[in-house]
């Protein structure tokens, strides 16, 4: 059986995932969008700033969110001043760390599934009288939803993993930041807790599996029904 502090992690680490996967989703699915559909001075440059938190350590991201968001920093103080919002060494800032770990994930799952729709359907709806909207909405994401189903769980399944940049910004507290991972590591440090280690990790591979069979799953049916709703036409 589980401790309380280990069902604490758990719901923890739940809590911050669904909360970076929310927060990401609709940036990610924008940002996917202008990559796969416009060509424009600097998309490399945005491309690889998109793609640094999967080459830079975590920590590093821990850093560089701590430096940008805590009190004294450029946003965290005016969020602060303003809002009164403060994000370091909160469940709040472990869903950021996440989020931002996760991001590049969810987008570039989309991009590529957005670059494999046929642009000539897209095309022929608006010649149709369908405004970008609504193409956008009726033919683009359907179409694209497989991908789109996959990048969300692998997002899930990366936040919900995150460590390095999480312990970075939010830290270790109990209750508040400590994750599954981070419940993990501190077990692995405590002597004679090595059983209640062993638990966490079956426990995160179990997780981790799950995430992929449910993203595999949720992409096969996305599949069929697309295939069912094309025959039907």
């Amino acid at each position: 059986m589980l401790s309380d502090a280990e069902w604490q992690a758990i719901l923890i680490s739940l809590r911050v995932a669904v909360t970076a996967v929310g927060g990401i989703m609709v940036p990610g699915i924008a940002l996917a969008w202008l990559m796969a559909r416009h060509e424009f001075r600097g998309k490399a440059l945005l491309d690889g700033v998109l793609h640094l938190p999967l080459v830079l350590p975590p920590v590093v991201v821990g850093y560089l969110l701590l430096i940008s968001l805590g009190r004294q920093g450029w946003l965290g103080q005016w969020l602060d001043t303003w809002f009164g919002i403060t994000l370091p060494f909160t469940w709040q800032g472990a869903a950021v760390a996440a989020g931002v770990m996760a991001f590049p994930l969810l987008v570039r799952a989309v991009r590529l599934s957005l670059e494999a729709v046929d642009v000539k359907l897209e095309a022929a709806a608006s010649t149709l009288g369908a405004n970008r909207w609504r193409v956008f909405f009726t033919i683009t994401l359907p179409l694209a939803l497989p991908g789109l189903l996959t990048g969300t769980v692998l997002a899930f399944a990366r936040a919900l993993s995150e460590f390095g940049a999480t312990i970075t910004f939010a830290a270790n507290i109990p209750g508040e930041t400590r994750t599954l991972p981070l419940a993990l590591y501190t077990l692995i440090q405590t002597p004679g807790a090595e059983a209640a280690a062993a638990r966490l990790c079956v426990l995160s591979i179990i997780i981790a599996m799950l995430s992929l069979l449910v993203s595999e799953w949720l992409a096969r049916l996305a599949r069929r029904r697309l295939h069912e709703r094309d025959s039907k036409r």
